[in-house]
């Protein structure tokens, strides 16, 4: 008898987990040229409207900001799960997010606050 799991279903398949990311550099260089940013103590993001019905997000961070590449993968690894768990929350907007300031992990509280402010200006700058 063939063993049989029961299948579970998720929310996005991992063709969706890919397709949520801005990979090509005319995507992210498109998003540069579009007018709607926020600056902040560590991030500065960039948004611009998109015609796909999910929101798919860039993080670029610079060796100059962290020479260690665990830090810097951490960092994108912290915005990373905020965007994920938000989704829902943010409209169909291509996002490029440029860490300018190292963070650690004593500070992901005080990140989190300043992550979720950026991406409610960005929100408000693409109704606007």
């Amino acid at each position: 008898m063939a063993d049989t799991k029961p299948r579970v279903t998720t929310l996005f398949s991992n063709k969706d987990k890919k397709s949520g990311h801005l990979r090509k550099a005319d995507e992210i260089s498109s998003v540069f040229d579009f007018k709607c940013r926020v600056a902040s103590t560590h991030f500065i993001a960039l948004a611009k409207p998109n015609t796909l019905f999910l929101p798919r997000l860039a993080i670029m961070v610079a060796k100059k900001t962290d020479r260690l590449a665990v830090r810097r993968n951490y960092m994108r690894r912290v915005i990373r799960e905020y965007f994920r768990k938000n989704k829902q929350n943010i409209t169909t907007l291509d996002i490029v997010v440029r860490i300018t300031k190292p963070f650690i992990k004593r500070d992901f509280i005080a990140i989190n606050q300043e992550i979720a402010a950026i991406f409610l200006k960005l929100v408000k700058c693409h109704a606007s």
